[in-house]
């Protein structure tokens, strides 16, 4: 069954077959980008429109401000995709020029990110479904997991090219959708076909109370910006060269973005939307311009296919990711290896296990996941802006002042979006980010702490490396135990082994009632295996803290050379069931022995038969 979900193992030298070209890559890296046109400019309606507020007519200038914010990034991203080729982001230009903390920082941020975009799109892919048939409002939970686990998870399991197949063309259909849209919109919108906005509706007021508003705005549209540094991360997913493919579809995918964001943003103005219940502002622009028919069921199918998509990009970017921070000692080890498909596939069920907690959490709320969206990526990104002006700055080489300027003015204005998107959604959420970050942060420093801890004490001195050196491992006594229940077949196969690594092997019976403590003693005595039996009494029926006690004893009599070890007889049965029938006395001795110093612990499995 699991071949058939996941398919055959794939050789190492195979990883070759999996990279990219750069138009499948667009589909993969940028699906989270793109499908944020479907919720990116109608979070800045929903500031805007708000009842009483003369805020509608400043649609354009926040939306002119993003696209300008998007022009520095995707320039500043190219730039760090050329100085670090191996992927990595934000942590790996943060950990070679800034240090270790910054570099933390922006992991932590790039984790956060990238596990609500997870749980973010395939939010508003479901929102996009109940949009067109609201029957299905009740099951949203219940479709996003079902979309997160039985689709994505397992799709990307199966490998990168696989799921590259499967995704590429839900999302060119969605972009050749979208700017159908646009173009008819547009056509409409100056030929007069379609409404007039009126003019009373762009009155504009300022003071600082709007100015507050516009800033909150702009920090809910710079959600549309999440996924630009997706490319930069999986430069090596791409096929050779890696660096100038990786930056062509950079700058595809910010030049198809911003044209979609700038198209829906106009029409949004144009048709004067306001936010409705159940509905999305996409959904009533396709309407307004194509009515009910099937040009608008297809928008809303492509929507929401996108949007489930867009949460490819992290099983894209996370994984790698987690990887790189495995190899540093940053997260457990296991994340840093690749699976049978060559995908890292253990980073792939943790995103899938992470994003399925917020959604369940959160109700798949995605106006509420998105208060809690942005900061991460913007952080990340202005980590990484600051750390290419170092490596300019450090490298030189040509152009490098004005290179220089350029990661300046993305740090400042990525920084200052920070700043907005930490204090105007503070209250709605983004205070659950700013605490997250230290505590992962913590986590990191501790496992991190752990595998140094864990070298020093593995690493063996110089001085026995050396062949010249004479080393000799000294062994001491070796005492073998074997607790026993009664003198059985089982019992002579795990004393025969024991006679084999020890000369000192000894017999244990915990007896929990006298009459059964002289039956299985006069049982013994009777066969005469040539081994001594010890018979511990145990009036209050226990056994395995009368053992733990008698290990204690005899360990405190023994040299720190010597060692015990425990041999514990287990017979394996032929049908799972039969497992259920018995107690698991064996499992819990072996973990709580093996917690002890100089104390070894085996099991001696006896195969039935039937």
């Amino acid at each position: 069954m699991l071949r058939l979900l996941i398919g055959r193992p794939l050789l190492n030298q195979e990883i070759s077959n999996e990279k990219l070209p750069k138009w499948k890559a667009l589909a993969i890296f940028s699906s989270d980008a793109l499908s944020s046109v479907a919720y990116g400019p109608e979070q800045i309606l929903l500031v805007l429109a708000l009842p009483g507020v003369l805020a509608y007519g400043y649609l354009s200038y926040v939306a002119a401000a993003i696209l300008l914010l998007l022009a520095l990034v995707t320039l500043s991203y190219v730039q760090i995709g050329k100085a670090n080729p191996g992927g990595g982001g934000s942590y790996a230009v943060a950990r070679q020029n800034l240090g270790e903390m910054p570099a933390l920082i922006a992991a932590a941020s790039l984790l956060a990110d990238y596990t609500l975009t997870v749980a973010v799109s395939i939010s508003a892919g479901t929102a996009a479904l109940v949009a067109a048939f609201p029957v299905f409002a009740d099951w949203q939970v219940a479709i996003d997991l079902a979309v997160l686990f039985g689709i994505l998870m397992l799709i990307n399991l199966r490998g990168i090219r696989e799921a590259s197949t499967a995704f590429v063309y839900p999302t060119y259909a969605f972009i050749i959708g979208i700017l159908a849209l646009v173009a008819v919109g547009s056509w409409q919108a100056f030929t007069q076909t379609a409404p007039v906005i009126p003019a009373a509706s762009l009155e504009r007021q300022f003071d600082w109370t709007m100015l507050l508003l516009l800033l909150r705005a702009f920090a809910n549209g710079c959600s549309s910006m999440t996924g630009v540094e997706a490319i930069s991360n999986g430069i090596p997913m791409f096929r050779s060269p890696a660096v100038r493919n990786a930056s062509i579809t950079s700058f595809w995918m910010s030049g198809l973005l911003g044209l979609m964001f700038l198209g829906i943003s106009f029409l949004i103005l144009h048709f004067h939307l306001l936010p409705i219940e159940n509905s999305t502002a996409l959904s009533e622009i396709a309407e307004r311009i194509f009515g009910r028919s099937g040009f608008y069921y297809y928008i809303q199918f492509t929507t929401m296919l996108i949007l489930y998509l867009a949460a490819n990009t992290s099983f894209n970017g996370l994984p790698p990711l987690m990887s790189i921070l495995a190899c540093d000692g940053y997260l457990p080890r296991y994340l840093g290896q690749r699976g049978e498909r060559l995908s890292f596939s253990n980073g792939i069920v943790f995103l899938s296990l992470a994003a399925g907690g917020l959604i369940f959490a959160y109700g798949g709320n995605t106006e509420h996941l998105i208060s809690l969206y942005a900061i991460g990526v913007f952080l990340s990104f202005t980590i990484a802006q600051v750390a290419m002006v170092h490596h300019w700055r450090a490298v030189k080489g040509r152009f490098w002042q004005l290179r220089s300027f350029l990661n300046s003015l993305g740090a400042l204005a990525t920084g200052i979006v920070v700043l907005i998107i930490g204090v105007s959604k503070f209250a709605y959420g983004a205070w659950v980010i700013l605490i997250f970050i230290p505590a992962m942060i913590f986590i990191f420093k501790k496992i991190k702490g752990h595998y140094t801890d864990l070298a020093d004490q593995l690493r063996l001195p110089p001085e026995e490396m050396d062949p010249a050196h004479e080393n000799h491992i000294e062994s001491g006594r070796n005492i073998v135990l074997v607790p026993i229940s009664s003198p059985t077949r089982m019992i002579a196969h795990t004393l025969r082994y024991a006679r084999s690594i020890g000369d000192d092997v000894r017999a244990l019976h915990i007896a929990t009632s006298e009459e059964l403590g002289q039956k299985v003693a006069a049982k013994w005595n009777a066969w005469n295996p040539g081994i001594p039996l010890t018979t511990i009494s145990s009036p209050y029926r226990l056994v395995i803290q009368p053992l733990l006690a008698y290990i204690d004893e005899l360990a405190k009599e023994q040299s720190p050379d010597d060692y015990i070890t425990i041999l514990i007889p287990e017979f394996e049965t032929r049908k799972w069931w039969h497992r259920l029938l018995h107690n698991q006395t064996g499992l819990i001795l072996r973990t709580l022995l093996i917690l002890k110093s100089n104390v070894i612990v085996s099991t001696v499995p006896f195969h039935l038969k039937k």
